[in-house]
């Protein structure tokens, strides 16, 4: 299977577009929610995209428009990335606080903190945070928080500074493959960067950038969902363009699980290669502790929660980025899974089998989770509220029918007043593991 284009990168790498005095054209952009969501809203800001077939051409047609209202923000936390590219291009911008998953609070203290550094002046109005400077400034930022270095934070600071005035140094920047890939753009602009990928990165700053044609790296987190994917089903999955040396820490925890992930050809370039992902029968348990890049990432906890459930042992499952993120935890014992939850950290003693029950997503990763126990169960999973998985998979369902899954995604609604019509008869299971659009009744 082919790996999509990263979410993660492909968001800030629009917003950075605001910043160019020429189109920008961006290569393999997933077909996603929030990449819709950051396209209307850039079309709100005078840049029209042009998107077929998973390239996106950008291009700024009025740069007087500066506000990046409420109604589009709140659906996507990645939206605060447009702040530091129009302070730094138009020199004020006003942007509404972001929104995004509800798995606890997610600040935004460091971009502000980063922005005033650079010295711009930034008020709070209605709700909206409002930015502004005749010209950034460049100086010396320290970006380390509580749980570690901020990655929208690090995007949002390197654009800015790429058009401030002098050297602006980033300590404590974020490492991701996702910033690199940012700054790689930024350099095909004309920027001065250098250092992304390590703890310091330090921009020169240019009077203007230009326009530039870019590839989206490969999205790890979905290269790791359909990994954990063959593994929860003792599947066999062969992955083109499998980011391999952006996941080593995952690799690591799969393989002590005893999932078997080997390059299929040793000659090509591991950081993005063909890759063949086979589990065995029995799975070990293993401890695991989710952390800055380069360590086992966040947005992976909730799916490898889901194989170890299946694991002979106790597992044990610490979330040092954001300790609340275990919403999925009350769903999967639904399934009959067996975790104790202490703080930021879960207990997990495998049991030989899930069981197929009626499960609701709370987040992003969460569903993708629960996707992955019901291939895994016996019996038939329904899990609703999966329109959060369309804001970072691509048509997930198909995928995983593709790779022989008995899956598929139904409207409630119309499938209520089928078996209505049709009689008692029409009720029996249809599929195994079913994924509605939307609940039958949302509170």
């Amino acid at each position: 299977m082919a790996v999509d284009g990263s979410k993660n990168a492909s968001l800030p790498l629009m917003a950075a577009a605001l910043l160019a005095d020429a189109p920008v054209t961006l290569r393999r952009v997933p077909n996603l929610s929030d990449v819709a969501n950051m396209a209307h809203l850039l079309a709100e800001l005078g840049c029209e995209t042009d998107a077929t077939h998973g390239t996106m051409t950008l291009n700024n047609v009025d740069t007087s428009l500066t506000h990046a209202r409420y109604d589009i923000v709140r659906t996507m936390r990645a939206s605060i990335c447009v702040l530091g590219p129009l302070v730094a291009r138009r020199k004020i911008a006003r942007v509404s606080m972001p929104g995004g998953c509800s798995f606890g609070a997610r600040p935004i203290d460091l971009h502000l903190k980063g922005l005033e550094a650079l010295g711009a002046k930034i008020q709070l109005d209605g709700g909206d945070i409002v930015v502004s400077a005749d010209r950034l400034k460049g100086a010396t930022i320290f970006l380390g928080g509580a749980f570690g270095s901020t990655v929208l934070g690090t995007a949002n600071i390197m654009s800015a500074a790429t058009l401030a005035q002098g050297t602006t140094t980033i300590e404590s920047a974020a490492c991701e493959p996702e910033i690199v890939d940012v700054a790689d753009l930024l350099t095909k602009m004309g920027a001065k960067i250098t250092g992304a990928g390590s703890p310091r990165i330090t921009i020169e700053g240019v009077e203007q950038l230009g326009g530039a044609d870019h590839h989206v790296i490969p999205d790890r987190i979905v290269a790791g969902t359909y990994a954990i994917a063959a593994a929860i089903t003792n599947g066999d999955i062969t992955f083109q363009d499998f980011p391999y040396d952006y996941l080593l820490a995952v690799i690591d925890s799969l393989k002590q699980v005893g999932v078997d992930v080997r390059k299929v050809d040793e000659s090509e370039d591991s950081r993005c290669c063909r890759v063949q992902v086979t589990s065995s029968r029995r799975l070990k348990p293993v401890r695991v502790t989710t952390q800055p890049y380069p360590g086992f990432p966040t947005d992976l906890q909730a799916q490898m929660l889901a194989l170890l459930c299946l694991a002979e042992g106790n597992s044990i499952i610490t979330e040092k980025i954001y300790p609340e993120r275990f919403l999925h935890v009350a769903e999967l014992t639904r399934m009959g899974a067996q975790i104790f939850r202490e703080g930021p950290t879960v207990v997990v003693q495998g049991s030989p089998k899930l069981v197929g029950a009626p499960v609701m997503a709370s987040d992003l990763r969460a569903s993708a989770s629960l996707v992955l126990a019901g291939l895994a169960a016996e019996g038939e999973t329904i899990v609703t509220r999966v329109y959060h998985l369309d804001r970072g998979y691509m048509q997930m369902e198909e995928t995983l029918a593709a790779l022989g899954a008995n899956i598929e995604r139904f409207d409630p609604d119309k499938e209520l007043a089928r078996e209505i019509a049709e009689g008692p008869e029409s009720t029996e299971p249809l599929i195994e593991t079913t994924m509605p659009v939307k609940t039958v009744k949302v509170s």
